[in-house]
């Protein structure tokens, strides 16, 4: 075999995720593997006459990225069915779907998104049993926090409108990832949108066994159609933990795009809402959660996990859940330096108590956060919320990622999608400078990482909460060629204007598979 590259990128800024400062040189791929990597001229013994070179000047070239914490089955919900988005009032919608109703199948529900939430709460409820007496009518709103529904659909489903998340809706979930026809093309589509954004690995969140989308994913990774690796969860839902289910998975997936990462849950809510689990009372209320949390059977469930050699991640947002969380893992496997034998994780870290982020680096415990999490929030808003809920002595330790660094976590990054939708320079922006969108004073900017830190999170970090860090994360020679490139230096571009970097070129195994316009 030759040894001559396909292709090489040059760039003035190649972040390789192995060191703090971006390098200007080369990086040369042959096949779907990193040939060679430098930081001086091309060596010509690596070239020949059909080696492309590709001149990039100072565009940012990384590793791929991984969204260790995503939803896609949540993500699609938000396109099922008729498009609302341009319907004004109530009668806008019927007529809507009187006339998509003439498109169905008899008994076939009819389903929506888009739909303005102000129509839903200015609404009859009954309207839609009134027009549609013998089919279920299931309408989202925009973001999928709320829903219009008949009593057919309620009836189908088991929930109401009041619960309109999806741990409520696993019914409809059930049915909605059974639709090939809908489902296929949608995680096509979903795969063409995360390429775009630099991301080619993600850990996906489902419930329970997923209800048969694995079984999509199999055949979409047999047929080579794949261009964005999967790790796929399972979190408790409808049933019980189902540790036979895990193994078959484990099993059934060892080849290089899809894999059983283990299992997901909850524990405590928001400060916002009163429902964190906190280690003082809130200022506002006699509280400390709003929220049961059924600790015993987490544990339980999380240390049988374990046993099996099954990783855990576990959802904690106040400073007592995140201590409640490290006790349980304290009781799992661990090698002989103390650290856990498998690579169980606490996902969001809203506010922590530092004593419990160096905890987390002693034991070894991955960080999975969202780094992008103030782009949802308006900074009045938000501090008023903190200082009237637990008061800025504590909100100091609010998003303290600098803590988790400088205790050596293992930081990853997450975006909760569809809460978030992935966007690394957006990213930096907020976990880096400490902004809020419209800017202004940084907020904990002590709190803080630095550029480097927060890309090593973003392909590193996340490549090791995946167990893929022999293969993908940093640029080496004889990784795999899932590589990013960007628009301009991200580096050099100030922090106010870093929101206007786009990905411009994304490789999955030395392929490209997104190409800005």
């Amino acid at each position: 075999m030759s040894n001559y590259a396909d292709y090489i990128l040059k760039s003035n800024c190649i972040f390789t995720a192995t060191s703090e400062s971006p390098i200007s040189g080369y990086i040369a791929i042959k096949n779907d593997r990193i040939l060679s990597i430098g930081n001086d001229s091309i060596p010509s013994e690596i070239m020949n006459e059909k080696t492309e070179i590709f001149n990039l000047g100072d565009c940012t070239i990384t590793p791929g990225f991984s969204d260790v914490h995503c939803f896609f089955t949540g993500y699609s919900v938000g396109f099922v069915g008729i498009d609302l988005t341009k319907s004004v009032s109530a009668e806008d919608v019927l007529t809507s779907l009187k006339d998509y109703e003439k498109t169905l199948a008899d008994k076939k529900s009819i389903l929506g998104h888009g739909l303005n939430p102000e129509i839903i709460s200015s609404c009859d409820s009954s309207l839609l049993d009134q027009e549609f007496p013998d089919r279920a009518v299931l309408l989202f709103a925009e973001g999928c926090e709320s829903c219009w529904m008949n009593q057919n659909a309620i009836d189908k489903y088991q929930f109401t409108p009041d619960k309109c998340y999806p741990e409520s809706y696993v019914h409809f979930l059930q049915e909605l990832l059974s639709d090939k026809d809908f489902i296929i093309p949608e995680f096509k589509r979903y795969m063409k949108m995360m390429n775009s954004k630099g991301v080619t690995s993600v850990k996906e969140m489902g419930f329970d066994h997923f209800y048969g989308f694995t079984d999509i994913l199999a055949d979409l990774e047999e047929n080579n159609e794949l261009t964005l690796r999967v790790s796929f969860m399972s979190q408790p839902v409808a049933e019980p933990l189902n540790l036979e289910y895990g193994k078959a998975m484990r099993d059934k997936f060892k080849g290089e795009f899809v894999h059983f990462s283990g299992y997901n849950q909850m524990t405590d809510g928001s400060v916002s809402e009163l429902c964190a689990d906190l280690k003082r009372p809130y200022l506002c209320s006699n509280t400390t959660c709003a929220q049961k949390i059924n600790w015993q059977l987490l544990g339980d469930d999380a240390r049988a996990a374990d046993k099996e050699g099954f990783r855990f991640s576990l959802h904690a947002q106040g400073d007592a859940a995140i201590e409640k969380v490290l006790d349980i893992y304290e009781t799992c496997q661990k090698q002989e330096n103390g650290k856990l034998v498998n690579r169980h994780s606490i996902t969001d870290l809203e506010f922590s108590d530092p004593e419990d982020l160096e905890h987390m680096g002693n034991l070894g415990v991955i960080a999975e956060i969202y780094p992008q999490i103030q782009s949802i929030a308006n900074k009045a808003d938000k501090l008023t919320m903190i200082n009237e809920k637990i008061g800025m002595e504590r909100g100091q330790y609010y998003w303290n990622r600098r803590k988790m660094a400088d205790s050596h976590v293992c930081i990853s990054c997450g975006t909760d999608l569809p809460l978030l939708i992935d966007d690394i320079p957006q990213s930096i922006y907020h976990a880096v400078g400490g902004y809020f969108p419209k800017g202004g004073e940084p907020f904990n900017k002590q709190n803080m990482l630095t550029i480097s830190e927060l890309l090593t999170a973003w392909c590193a970090g996340g490549a090791y909460n995946l167990y893929q860090e022999n293969e993908l994360g940093t640029l080496e020679a004889g990784k795999k060629a899932d590589i990013v490139v960007f628009d301009g230096d991200l580096f050099k571009t100030p922090l106010n204007d870093i929101r206007s970097r786009k990905v411009a070129y994304t490789f999955v195994n030395g392929q490209l598979v997104y190409q800005q316009d």
